[in-house]
């Protein structure tokens, strides 16, 4: 039997964070470094990576590496991981967190955004997972966390959310998680998601703009906590999933919403 300051703990552990360099995937990688894991961070754009690897290096003391890639090209995704396995070889926990949203009113929405959704979303993610997949099973297991949204479970308005096709590509994710989960279970890679509800991050700044307000505000009726999430409301889970506290958690999505999924 482990105490349960072993059971979080994962230090010494090796986390790759795609998406790391702002939003829910600094949160988690944030939460990750403070556990005591060592940290690859991705995404496209080098200055964020670079301005949060630093950040959390100084606040942690853990290495944090940042390396730019772009999930919707799959040359960029295999530079990155070839890159990051000559720097860790081994890799412990990956959280697919890297993903794109576009808006457009929906009998309008142009087949070329829809396509990029899932070329980034789904295919990217899945090409990443694969890949490190193969790497967990030669090491003796892992955990994969993708990060899903409440989005996948519901419809959403047109007003607050006009990106129609992001709900199914999340939804996608879903049945992934699942799927892999009974795939992966033999090799001990366990595999979860998250499904975060409204989080203040730069990608749903644009609700709190004044022409937002009546949606800001009708947003924050449906949820019953009356607010919306930050830092602390993630990486807890987050670092949950990646640890030995939840070594019997597989195929779970996971939502962290203020209840709003419970109405």
């Amino acid at each position: 039997m482990k105490k349960m300051g072993e059971l979080f703990s994962i230090k010494g552990k090796t986390a790759l964070v795609t998406g790391g360099g702002r939003g829910i995937g600094k949160f988690i990688a944030t939460g990750l470094a403070e556990a005591g894991a060592n940290l690859v961070v991705t995404s496209r754009k080098m200055k964020n990576l670079e301005s949060a690897a630093a950040e959390i290096e100084k606040l942690t003391g853990v290495r944090c590496v940042p390396i730019a890639c772009d999930l919707g090209d799959e040359k960029s995704i295999d530079a990155m991981f070839r890159k990051s396995q000559e720097i860790f070889p081994k890799i412990d926990i990956l959280v697919n967190n890297a993903g794109a949203t576009w808006g457009a009113p929906t009998l309008d929405f142009p087949l070329e955004k829809w396509d990029q959704l899932f070329n980034i979303n789904v295919r990217g993610l899945w090409i990443l997972t694969q890949k490190t997949a193969r790497v967990m099973k030669e090491q003796g297991g892992g955990s994969i966390i993708s990060i899903s949204s409440i989005m996948s479970f519901r419809g959403s308005d047109e007003a607050v959310h006009p990106a129609v096709p992001y709900n199914s590509t999340k939804a996608a994710v879903n049945l992934l998680t699942m799927n892999l989960a009974v795939k992966l279970a033999s090799y001990n890679i366990r595999v979860n998601a998250i499904a975060p509800g409204f989080f203040r991050t730069d990608m749903m700044a644009y609700i709190e703009k004044p022409e937002f307000k009546k949606a800001y505000e009708e947003m924050l009726r449906m949820i019953p906590l009356r607010r919306v999430g930050d830092i602390d409301d993630i990486k807890g889970l987050a670092v949950f999933l990646a640890s030995d506290a939840s070594a019997y958690v597989t195929g779970q999505i996971i939502a962290v919403d203020g209840g709003y999924l419970a109405r």
